[in-house]
């Protein structure tokens, strides 16, 4: 199973400090999941321009390639002025309509105030159901509060993450076996 974990923004540290704990929860719990975390802050990435995702080369084309390639993906990401990032917004606008196809997707928000929990209903979810995404129910949402010296210091959110690690895990587990049990069903 390839899961890939996407640190969505490429200023601030708290989105790329949360999808860490992601990281270390897949390689302590889940050491047979190949888990790849792309960090757009370390990427040269072009805007999208309309062509194929296949036609992109070197960063762009590795961040879209390995996307394409995964079972699933966690998206991190910040809320900026009540919105995601244009840089994973670009992300989204680099690959097909469809990529997300027979992929799950799971969701991470970074924020300032509470209220911006409605960014990932009214923003993320959308996106992600129109590439046709499995999206796992569940996310998790962090404060400022919930930081202290690069680190997260709330039991709460780093139960939450462990919680979306399995959930992550368990849905694309099931959602690749209910994919092999309909192939198997046509003798071609």
């Amino acid at each position: 199973m390839k899961i890939v974990g996407i640190s969505g923004s490429i200023v601030g540290s708290k989105t790329r400090t949360a999808m860490n704990y992601v990281s270390r929860e897949f390689s302590q719990k889940y050491p047979e999941v190949e888990f790849t975390l792309i960090d757009l802050a370390e990427y040269n990435l072009q805007f999208s321009d309309g062509r194929s995702y296949l036609d992109y080369e070197g960063d762009t084309g590795y961040v879209t390639k390995t996307i394409m390639e995964a079972d699933a993906i966690v998206i991190g990401t910040p809320v900026f002025q009540a919105s995601i990032p244009a840089t994973l917004k670009n992300i989204f606008d680099l690959l097909p309509v469809g990529a997300l196809r027979d992929k799950v997707a799971s969701m991470l928000v970074t924020a300032g105030s509470a209220k911006h929990y409605l960014v990932l209903e009214q923003q993320l979810k959308p996106i992600l159901s129109y590439m046709k995404a499995q999206i796992v129910q569940g996310y998790v949402f962090i404060e400022e509060k919930d930081f202290h010296n690069k680190e997260i210091v709330s039991d709460d959110v780093l139960f939450r993450i462990e919680r979306l690690v399995e959930d992550t895990v368990l849905l694309t587990e099931t959602y690749t076996k209910l994919l092999k049990e309909k192939e198997a069903k046509y003798d071609f």
